[in-house]
């Protein structure tokens, strides 16, 4: 029998009998944004998914138009005003030290600390329509969540310091001869992909997928522990500087 499914009104996960683990962001009206209740909700998905015996893998996805908005306007404020350093965000490490394998069905948009969270997966799959791309530099604000190393993990380093240094955001299917993406697909066929590729990884033994995740992990987890580092330098800079406290004001004017 499969658990039974968890909701509310921001996040809601699933386990089935096979153990395909299903945690789905659907907060509609806040577009996926990385704000302190849904972090909240999202980590209490994962954390009941692992503890339940019968998870073999977990898929993350969002909405069809997005997958997530990354940092919301509050957080982005309490950053700029040091109500909030960088340091405090601590889910890329959570994600990175999940026990099970994770894959990223982000068939919607991703953005800012919205792509950071789906390249913390260990296969991360995008849609050929939708866009992605790093937004910390449009407002001054050095990379943070890992993502000066982590995105070096799924496209080629060049294309991760462009995107990183410029701001730009892609769609998809710009990534299909530049990156290391596991799939880009059809919007449509992104979910359905994953849910596949989840049915035959749950088809082998936990302690198997754990032992393998923790040897597959270790050199992710070393490039967040240096990008950490790097990045919480860059951020005592860039965020005390008025010209950024500035740009983030004015991007979210009230």
């Amino acid at each position: 029998m499969s658990a039974p499914k968890k909701n509310n009104v921001l996040v809601s996960w699933d386990i089935d009998a096979n153990g395909v683990a299903v945690i789905n962001m659907h907060d509609l009206e806040g577009q996926n944004a990385l704000s302190e209740i849904f972090v909240e909700a999202l980590l209490t998905g994962f954390t009941a998914i692992v503890d339940n015996p019968l998870s073999r893998v977990i898929v993350l996805t969002g909405t069809p138009d997005v997958f997530c908005s990354g940092a919301p306007k509050e957080v982005l404020k309490q950053l700029a005003r040091q109500e909030l350093v960088p340091s405090d965000i601590e889910l890329p490490r959570f994600l990175l030290n999940l026990p099970l394998p994770m894959i990223a069905a982000m068939e919607g948009h991703a953005i800012g600390g919205g792509l950071s969270l789906g390249i913390c997966a260990d296969i991360v799959m995008i849609s050929r329509e939708s866009r992605y791309g790093c937004s910390f530099m449009n407002m001054g604000i050095s990379p943070g969540m890992g993502t000066t190393r982590l995105l070096e993990h799924v496209m080629l380093p060049a294309v991760a310091h462009e995107l990183l240094f410029s701001g730009e955001y892609r769609r998809g299917i710009q990534f299909e001869d530049c990156g290391g993406f596991n799939y880009i697909l059809p919007r449509q066929q992104v979910l359905p992909k994953a849910l596949d590729l989840a049915m035959r990884i749950a088809e082998k033994p936990r302690v198997s997928l754990e032992t393998l995740k923790k040897g597959l992990a270790e050199r992710r987890l070393a490039m967040f522990e240096e990008a950490f580092t790097l990045e919480q330098n860059m951020h005592n800079i860039t965020l005390k500087q008025q010209e950024v406290r500035q740009l983030i004001e004015d991007e979210y004017v009230e």
